[in-house]
């Protein structure tokens, strides 16, 4: 089964179960029939890919509004369904405590609405700075104090536009970087949103130059087509390659892992960027946080990833983890630390829950 196949039977999965339950609450169904609940979990499921197409169409405010209303209830949705999976099981599914069965529901489906509203709240705050220090081995000590800002995830489109850029350029500015990499994502698809934040994305500058490499939504987007957006607002897009910033410090940066897995794209770009790179300390940037064992062995001193939002929706950073063994903060692997930043926007749900978005400021140290 295809991944796009995957996601679609899930997603299926997930409102059917919802409905089920929610239909089991008394207090719920006494106001609210039956074929509503079908009806709305429709409507409301169906709501995310018809403002996709309602963008490519035309339709402006009321394609905004339909991806706000969409990307939202897939959060919802996510917290509905956790917390009536856990009410189930407290109750052996009402075969242990059938009579605590229906009120636990309903308790469960309050508890959503609540964390619901909380995860919103959380999401529009703006993203956090979190300082790192690292010992990059080979830096010249003239280097010594070489700022980087890592972004990841901006996720630029309908939800997260032209003002909100704006806040996320100033604080990056704040920082005073020296250099500044972007770990993919930063597009969230290719419609007219992405393309009119081009004048905004090109002040997003720094002394050292501003690299990226793709993210698995440059893939879904269109590969080349996003990678020249990129290049145009004044990225240098590092595919399966490197780059020295200056001498002594290198760059290294693959085209995103997951994508490439979804897409049957075999290889080895790890492999491909670090070979032949100039000498010198070598920081490598990968979207994925995979292959940090094999970045390590071919002499990488510093690997730096996004991806993963650290699941943004607390508790699906646990499911997150079965795939992402490396899910958010820093980690040391085969001597070289790893930081994988939670994504300074947010993909999907304008929510986030116990995992705010970050920005990562990482001051370089001669070994």
């Amino acid at each position: 089964m295809s991944f796009f196949a995957t996601v679609l039977t899930v997603w299926i999965v997930l409102h059917v179960y919802v409905v089920w339950r929610i239909a089991s609450i008394p207090s719920v169904t006494a106001h609210v029939p039956r074929k509503a609940l079908i009806a709305a979990a429709v409507l409301l499921g169906s709501s995310y890919i018809a403002a996709r197409i309602a963008e490519h169409l035309g339709a402006g405010l009321f394609a905004r509004v339909l991806e706000l209303v969409g990307a939202n209830w897939m959060g919802v949705l996510f917290l509905i369904f956790a917390s009536l999976l856990l009410a189930d099981v407290v109750t052996g599914f009402g075969h242990l405590l059938p009579r605590a069965a229906a009120p636990v529901r309903g308790w469960a489906l309050a508890v959503a609405a609540a964390l619901s509203v909380i995860a919103l709240v959380l999401g529009a705050r703006p993203p956090v700075v979190r300082e790192q220090e690292v010992r990059l081995s080979g830096l010249p000590a003239v280097q010594d104090g070489t700022v980087v800002v890592l972004v990841s995830d901006l996720h630029l489109g309908t939800l997260l536009g032209e003002t909100w850029l704006r806040a996320r350029i100033a604080e990056v500015d704040a920082l005073k970087p020296d250099l500044v990499v972007a770990c993919g994502d930063i597009l969230e698809g290719d419609g007219p949103q992405e393309m009119n934040l081009l004048p905004v994305l090109k002040q997003l500058t720094a002394p050292l130059g501003v690299f990226a490499v793709t993210g698995n939504h440059e893939f879904y987007a269109g590969l080349e087509k996003s990678v020249r957006f990129l290049e145009d607002a004044g990225f240098k897009v590092l595919r399966d390659g490197a780059a020295e910033v200056r001498p002594g410090l290198v760059l290294a940066g693959v085209d995103d892992l997951t994508a490439r897995r979804q897409m049957a794209k075999d290889g080895d770009p790890v492999g491909r960027a670090l070979e032949g790179r100039p000498p010198g300390a070598t920081i490598f940037l990968s979207h994925t946080p995979w292959q940090a064992e094999k970045a390590a062995a071919a002499g990488a001193g510093l690997m730096l990833s996004g991806h993963t939002h650290a699941g943004q929706i607390w508790p699906f950073g646990w499911l997150v983890r079965l795939n992402y063994r490396l899910l958010e903060g820093r980690y040391e692997v085969g001597g070289m630390p790893v930081i994988v930043c939670r994504g300074t926007g947010t993909w999907g749900p304008r929510m986030r829950l116990w995992r705010p978005s970050e920005i990562v400021r990482i001051t370089l140290r001669a070994a």
